[in-house]
């Protein structure tokens, strides 16, 4: 355990004003799929509906393509993920007219954790002032983490005063003792080195990067869910990340190395056939929950050898029997970590699905049985001028990033380390050039 240097907090973006319009990038970087999107934020009148949104998001572009050098969310060939990040880019600026300089990144890999602290400092003055939060979350912000772990999130939950929690507000209240509980998410460095150096090499900036089940929340939470409590599953491909969220809180960040990608290689396996075959009969035809008919309705299954072999017949029935078990492995792990986490009973018994993954028929049913009873697919809300095929959980993650600017202000690093990782100047090189430097 060591005190963090400022190089090891990922780059973090300026929050954008609330009237101010803007024009930002996202990229997704999964296993299976990476996903760019453009698309303008402009100041909207708040309503009743997702209340805690100032800009309204309106996609110009969108380009998505087959993830490369890819797994497990983390990159494991440079030159085939930059190739894939590439054609992701250019699709999404000839779609928009436009050409962005950087890009919000989603990271679901790098065994995504989260911590807490907490810390108090004594007020000068019976009210809290402005000033007295600015103490007591610098204080909070001198931690330790594991060694080899990146800061991606730092996210405050919650103030005390006088040892009274659950105050969202101090601002003007009156009390001896001021105190914060912080909500630090982080991933190993080496695997969020490697992807912003890889996207580096696309020649576009990082201006943020932000754990995929926390960019999944912001984009398909409703308002009330936030705040009675509610845990979100993003599955997909190559790994499943969970958020929690409480009282408008993200509080718990968790992922595991497990994902859709893993029940496609149990069905190649299985039937004998090849990866691109198994995917499709997977997403055409697989899910969890059986049914009657299942015995009965038959599935041609193409050959892994040459073309010369003639397809096999199963039944449906076969295909399920080989995916349930590996989905309900991965919940049951879930809610294994949920458990001792201690988030388990906190987030009450609502459950959103997101991801590739959160598509497959009967899921729902399956996660209401081992986790509870009230679950949903998550789709992205108060998004413009979203194309009907990127309405639904796959683009979650890659939605929730154009959401992240206008609550990146809720973040907070302590003062000296945000400006020794900005630099002098303004620019993404002279943000993160250090920051890469010292890294390395």
């Amino acid at each position: 355990m060591r005190t963090r240097a400022p190089f090891e907090i990922a780059p973090k973006m300026r929050p954008l004003a609330p009237r101010r319009t803007g024009v930002v990038g996202v990229l997704e970087v999964g296993t299976s799929k990476i996903v760019c999107m453009i698309a303008r934020l402009k100041p909207r009148e708040a309503t009743s509906s997702l209340r805690r949104r100032t800009h309204s998001v309106d996609v110009l572009g969108i380009g998505h393509t087959s993830a490369h050098g890819i797994k497990g969310g983390a990159v494991i060939d440079m030159e085939r993920a930059e190739y894939a990040i590439r054609r992701a880019v250019d699709a999404a600026e000839r779609t928009a007219g436009a050409q962005i300089a950087s890009v919000i990144v989603s990271m679901a890999g790098g065994r995504l954790a989260s911590e807490h602290f907490a810390a108090e400092v004594d007020l000068p003055e019976p009210a809290v002032a402005e000033g007295d939060i600015r103490r007591v979350l610098d204080a909070a912000s001198t931690f330790a983490v594991g060694e080899g772990r990146t800061i991606l999130h730092a996210l405050p939950v919650g103030y005390a005063i006088d040892g009274v929690a659950g105050i969202g507000e101090p601002r003007g209240m009156l009390g001896r003792r001021l105190g914060v509980d912080l909500h630090v998410v982080t991933a190993e460095a080496a695997a969020v080195r490697n992807l912003l150096l890889c996207i580096e090499r696309c020649h576009l900036g990082v201006e943020a990067m932000v754990a995929a089940p926390y960019a999944a929340a912001l984009s398909t939470l409703a308002d009330d869910e936030a705040e009675l409590g509610v845990t979100l599953i993003d599955f997909g491909a190559g790994t499943t990340t969970v958020a929690v969220v409480e009282n408008g809180h993200c509080v718990h960040v968790d992922g595991i190395a497990i994902g859709g990608q893993h029940v496609t290689n149990d069905v190649a396996r299985g039937l004998s056939t090849r990866l691109a075959d198994a995917e499709r009969l997977k997403s055409l035809h697989g899910g969890v929950i059986a049914m009657g008919a299942d015995e009965r309705e038959m599935l041609t299954v193409p050959s892994i050898s040459d073309d010369h072999d003639l397809p096999r017949v199963i039944p449906k029935a076969k295909l399920m029997r080989i995916v349930r078990p590996r989905v309900e492995e991965i919940v049951e792990l879930v809610r294994d970590r949920l458990h001792a986490s201690g988030h388990a009973a906190g987030a009450g018994r609502r459950i959103v699905l997101t991801g590739g993954a959160a598509q497959l028929t009967g899921l729902a049913e399956l996660v209401g049985n081992i986790l509870g009873p009230q679950v949903r697919i998550g789709r992205p809300l108060g998004i413009s001028k979203l194309p009907e095929a990127t309405r639904g959980a796959p683009f979650a993650v890659a939605t929730g990033l154009l959401v992240y600017p206008q609550v990146a202000g809720l973040e907070h690093f302590e003062a000296r380390r945000r400006r020794l990782s900005q630099g002098d100047g303004s620019g993404y090189f002279s943000r993160v050039g250090h920051w890469l430097r010292e890294a390395f």
